[in-house]
């Protein structure tokens, strides 16, 4: 199975300053592609830090590293250089970069979001990445995203803000992500079940599991109160959704019996 691995940087993460909600919605798309998400860590706008860990990284030889955060104009957006230090490549100014920083600066002059479309020093710093790299539009924000081929791995940079990493995941990032991961598919059943002590099922969970290959079982407790039922969700990862689905339906046969012999009954169930 490709392997993901998520670089999430900035200080704001790390003093609670901001949520880090990105590597949750990429988890999502990274899983709907059939790929394994092995690894997210939360990282320092520290570029000896942060080049540490793409160099570890890069040594587990993912399919595909994705950092997001510290692509701005300001001092403390320093991932092109972290990057630049993890990968031994030069920052150098990027022509098909400048070319979409200097758009985005007049389209966004002309509609009044900013006051003047200035190629200054803090907008150009947008444009100088690390030598072979490409880079990808960003019609939401001013600062390209860009994407490096390093051996077995590709190294793809986000924006953080939410908005523009979005745009750029499901946009100039998508034939990119079907040629290193497919297309993928996946489905997802989520139900409750009227029984409490998820202990007693954790085994029973866990053997149904290993019987279907692709889908993964996991229970969620609320508590041990008369409302508080368990939760159960089955997700399953194929070549399309529709063979995830016959992947999950198989599985959720199996729980339906097992659930049944229990006299365990399903209270709800919401299929995707």
């Amino acid at each position: 199975m490709k392997t993901v691995e998520i670089l999430s940087i900035g200080d704001e993460l790390l003093r609670g300053i901001v949520q880090e909600s990105n590597s949750y919605w990429l988890a999502q798309r990274i899983a709907a592609r059939g790929a394994a998400l092995r690894r997210v860590q939360v990282l320092p706008d520290e570029p000896p830090v942060v080049a540490g860990e793409i160099g570890a990284a890069l040594s587990r030889r993912p399919r595909l590293l994705i950092t997001h955060g510290g692509l701005g104009p300001t001092d403390d957006d320093r991932t092109r250089e972290a990057i630049s230090l993890g990968t031994d490549q030069p920052i150098e100014l990027n022509e098909e970069a400048e070319t979409i920083v200097r758009r985005r600066y007049r389209e966004l002059a002309e509609a009044g979001a900013v006051a003047d479309d200035e190629m200054t020093e803090e907008r150009l710093r947008m444009a100088r990445l690390p030598r072979g790299s490409t880079a990808l539009d960003n019609q939401v924000g001013g600062a390209p995203a860009f994407l490096m081929t390093l051996g077995e791995t590709t190294l793809v940079a986000l924006p953080g803000v939410p908005p523009e990493l979005f745009w750029i995941w499901e946009h100039p990032l998508v034939p990119y992500l079907d040629d290193l991961l497919g297309p993928g598919g996946f489905a997802e059943t989520t139900f409750q079940i009227e029984h409490r002590d998820e202990s007693s099922i954790a085994a029973m969970l866990q053997e149904i599991q290993e019987k279907h290959a692709g889908v993964y079982i996991k229970s969620r407790a609320h508590g041990f109160g008369e409302e508080d039922l368990l939760r159960i969700t089955v997700h399953a990862t194929g070549e399309s959704d529709t063979a995830a689905r016959a992947l999950a339906d198989a599985a959720l046969a199996d729980l339906r019996e097992r659930f049944g012999a229990l006299q365990i009954s399903i209270t709800e169930s919401d299929a995707r």
